[in-house]
């Protein structure tokens, strides 16, 4: 693993609660050795977080206490896993997006020098005079304002759709 994932997963928050009637708990007799003990005490837990199907087992402890303490370990582990890993992916596939596939058809902007034109494609905007562009007259601050402008659009449809989803 390189520096890069492991500091991008630094700053991931993930907030863990277990709710306990999401959770079934079993008991059963553990097999093994043990001697008698083994046989006359459900010892052995297994617990079942119902929402997501995913289950813990534990029957290394004599005590039913102990195992069901480190099976709920276990189980807090394996949720937190699963959680790590579902914004890892909506992280790479947000960078996806934003980075695309580097093609030419994906092309931000064009300087068309003959006709004297800059054309911002992901904003459908064009200026004229190119030298007044590049050399940072008005003509770029107006570019600079629409794309901004529509970065706040952007940002707001996509808080919109969260809140419609969240419902």
């Amino acid at each position: 693993m390189s520096i890069k994932p492991v500091l991008s997963l630094l700053f991931l928050q993930i907030h863990l609660v277990i709710n306990p009637k999401d959770l079934r708990i079993e008991t059963k007799r553990a097999s093994g050795a043990g001697g008698q003990h083994v046989n006359t005490t459900d010892s052995a837990v297994r617990i079942v977080h119902t929402p997501t199907g995913i289950v813990s087992e534990c029957q290394q402890e004599r005590s039913q206490i102990k195992n069901k303490e480190t099976a709920m370990k276990v189980l807090r582990a394996k949720l937190y896993n699963m959680k790590l890993e579902e914004q890892v992916n909506k992280r790479q596939n947000a960078r996806k997006i934003q980075v695309g596939t580097k093609g030419r058809s994906e092309k931000i902007r064009t300087y068309n020098f003959p006709q004297d034109r800059v054309t911002d494609h992901r904003i459908g905007m064009s200026v004229h005079n190119i030298d007044g562009f590049l050399f940072g007259d008005e003509l770029l601050d107006e570019m600079i304002q629409a794309l901004s402008e529509f970065s706040d659009y952007e940002t707001l449809m996509e808080m919109i759709e969260q809140a419609n989803t969240c419902k």
